[in-house]
């Protein structure tokens, strides 16, 4: 084999056109019509919700590496230039084909089962009243329309906010002559407003931007309007911490998150119908290009429908509801702790409650037995369970140590509150690590029993988060293993003090062996093919984009050893190149549910490791973040996990098989085969 051709940049999707690929699965479900209704509408939200994030985070980045490379004349400049172009032609693409699937599909459907957008030709006498009392009553006394001239600036629009630009004819009371206004609408009012002026109209809905047009000549009373048009900012949202420097890094998060409101823009959008006039004035005064210009159709930032989902109670419209089971282990135990004390539990959420975590950290927390908590927290929505048990612990006097990354993406503030909540209940709180993100998923409890000290744990590849539990494919791990539960007290004293942490017997920790460790086990499998026995590797992840594991599987591939990857989001390797990628198959199920576990399987010899994990394959979590991958020994939650992926790649349903071109194509049900939806299966099997 000429590993050589294993760096060539053809062998690679860029990250951010997988990225996009990922949205245009799950746009599908959007239209997929054995979907309800009001799911569909839910995917498309998701799409639009995925898409801000792109442009906040991944494009915006990507601009500036092109910004400090443009000086730099070479491959590397005229590569990162190319790639901005293809993904710019891509994200076109998506929002186009995102606004044809409302507009010419799903809004149509909603009507057929009694969900109405109104638009103000439609309205009756009726509705017009009771919209221009809404009006005067609850939007134009928080309105502050703002006629451009020397006085009145160009004001500062915030990331994501709802504006308007108005084109005027004539002059103010003070007979001065302007243009041009803009309105910015305040974050208090919705973008939908839902008529309830009569039982009959509880399923009718208006937009905010039809009601504001109708009535925005009284804003501007003696002038004449010429047009009000929608639009919106994207801005960058990154931010640098140097944290080495920082005292405090609570107080510089707040700091950044204040400032990151008015980051540089990277997307304008603007109502399709708006002059081209005001299109490009806009670009000008928030420094973007034509190629930076989205234009959308009716409501400009569809994630606002999710709204609907949320108040409309037609359940037949939706999936069917379920209720997560419980293990009969659990159910029989006066305890959570008499359940694991002597035996491991694996639980696959959300086919499987997440209660029993819920009830590890309560039953902790009000046992007089317990002597102390440790915690990591990442992501905890609303986390007041989890939060309100801590603080009883720490109250009552257990030692109660949580570590709160204040890092997490979108969810700093909410962490910034959950913190001071603890510290002020006496816990002991830290942010993490300098430089590292703490994103394993760790729980620790250690109880007097016997005379004698006993630790339980938990480990997740999901988040303490009990919204996501619900809709989020993961593995919680409940144990009371020696060696593992000793693991993870050496890693918390390491996270918590200044600790070298001693080789640990079970749990493979990042930024410390995690990468290595899986490039041994990859190329274990390439020597045990090459003396002639079989060789497997099976992994399920969100993404995997870093460069020296891809170029390891790619050399397994070529040594004959056969991998199934199930990547629900990025994948940069290519599968079926010739002489590189031959034996890799690639797959990505986009279902009911988000598929968020992480799993690693090596068949090295029949011994059949098996490991679940916080961590991704990318970079960020090998070498940046604070990760633990878990072995599963056990040996029947052994065959429980391998089932689960078994029935992952038999998946036809659900599934999309990624080519080498780097499209995803749709799995097809031959003639004469059986319909296999895993995650239907697994919620018939729980």
């Amino acid at each position: 084999m000429d590993t050589a051709n294993l760096n060539l940049p053809d062998n690679f999707i860029s990250r951010e056109l997988s990225l996009l690929e990922f949205n245009k699965r799950v746009l599908a479900m959007a239209n997929d019509q054995d979907v309800p209704i009001l799911e569909r509408l839910k995917f498309l939200c998701i799409v639009s919700s995925n898409l801000d994030e792109f442009f906040e985070i991944r494009l915006s980045s990507l601009k500036e590496k092109l910004i400090f490379r443009a000086n730099n004349v070479g491959y590397e400049m005229l590569s990162t230039e190319k790639n901005l172009i293809k993904i710019n032609k891509s994200a076109h693409e998506l929002v186009n084909n995102q606004y044809e699937l409302f507009s010419h599909n799903i809004s149509t459907e909603l009507h057929n089962v009694g969900i109405n957008f109104l638009p103000a030709a439609q309205w009756n006498n009726k509705q017009y009243r009771w919209l221009r009392d809404f009006f005067y009553r609850e939007i134009e006394p928080v309105l502050s329309p703002i006629a451009l001239d020397s006085t009145r600036p160009f004001p500062r629009i915030l990331n994501k906010s709802l504006n308007f630009i108005i084109s005027l004819n004539g002059v103010d009371a003070f007979n001065r002559k302007t243009n041009i206004a803009i309105i910015q609408i305040p974050k208090s009012l919705p973008w939908l407003i839902q008529l309830k002026n009569e039982p009959e109209n509880e399923n009718d809905y208006v937009f905010l931007y039809e009601i504001i047009r109708q009535f925005v000549i009284q804003l501007f009373n003696g002038m004449e309007i010429k047009g009000c048009y929608q639009f919106r900012i994207t801005r960058n949202i990154d931010y640098f911490l140097n944290e080495e420097k920082l005292s405090n890094l609570m107080f510089a998060m707040q700091d950044n998150l204040a400032a990151n409101r008015f980051g540089k823009a990277v997307r304008l959008e603007v109502e399709d119908d708006c002059p081209m006039v005001l299109k490009k004035y806009l670009l000008q005064k928030f420094h973007l290009g034509n190629q930076d210009l989205y234009q959308a159709r009716e409501l400009v930032g569809l994630s606002c429908l999710m709204e609907i989902y949320n108040t409309t109670d037609k359940k037949e419209l939706k999936y069917p509801e379920f209720t997560p089971s419980v293990p009969n282990t659990i159910l029989k135990k006066s305890n959570i702790f008499e359940s694991i004390a002597n035996k491991d539990l694996l639980l696959n959420h959300p086919y499987q409650s997440f209660s029993p975590i819920i009830d590890m950290v309560s039953q902790g927390s009000n046992d007089p037995n317990t002597l102390s908590i440790k915690m990591t927290l990442y992501r905890l929505g609303d986390g007041y369970p989890i939060i309100n048990h801590l603080v009883k612990a720490a109250k009552a006097g257990k030692e109660v140590t949580v570590l709160v990354e204040l890092r997490a993406r979108f969810d700093e503030l909410a962490n910034i509150k959950f913190a001071n909540q603890l510290q002020e209940a006496g816990a002991q709180v830290i942010y993490g690590v300098v430089s590292f993100k703490t994103h394993s998923k760790m729980l620790l409890i250690v109880r007097r029993e016997c005379n004698e000290l006993k630790r339980y744990a938990h480990l997740g590849t999901g988040n303490y988060h009990l919204e996501t539990a619900r809709t989020y494919t993961d593995y919680s791990l409940l144990s009371a293993d020696k060696n593992l539960t000793e693991d993870l007290h050496h890693i918390f004293l390491q996270l918590t003090g200044m600790k070298n942490t001693p080789p640990l017997k079970k749990l493979i920790q990042a930024p410390f062996g995690l990468h290595e460790h899986l490039l041994d086990c990859i190329h274990q499998e390439i020597s045990n093919v090459n003396k002639g026995k079989k060789g497997h590797i099976v992994a399920k992840l969100n993404a995997l984009v870093e460069p020296e594991i891809i170029k390891a599987l790619y050399q397994a591939s070529s040594a004959g050893v056969l991998i199934d990857l199930i990547i629900r989001g990025e994948c940069c390797l290519k599968p079926g190149l010739p002489g590189i990628s031959e034996n890799i198959r690639v797959r990505s199920i986009i279902g009911r549910f988000l598929e968020h576990s992480r799993i690693y399987y090596f068949y090295d010899d029949g011994g059949e490791k098996i490991y679940c994990s916080s961590a991704d394959w990318m970079e960020r979590n090998m070498f940046r973040r604070v990760e633990i991958s878990f072995p599963i020994e056990n040996d029947t939650l052994k065959k429980h996990l391998l089932n689960d992926l078994n029935l992952l790649l038999q998946d036809n349903s659900k599934a999309w098989e990624l080519q080498s071109n780097g499209k995803w194509i749709k799995t097809k049900i031959e003639s004469g085969m059986q319909k296999v939806c895993a995650q239907s299966t697994k919620l018939l099997l729980n």
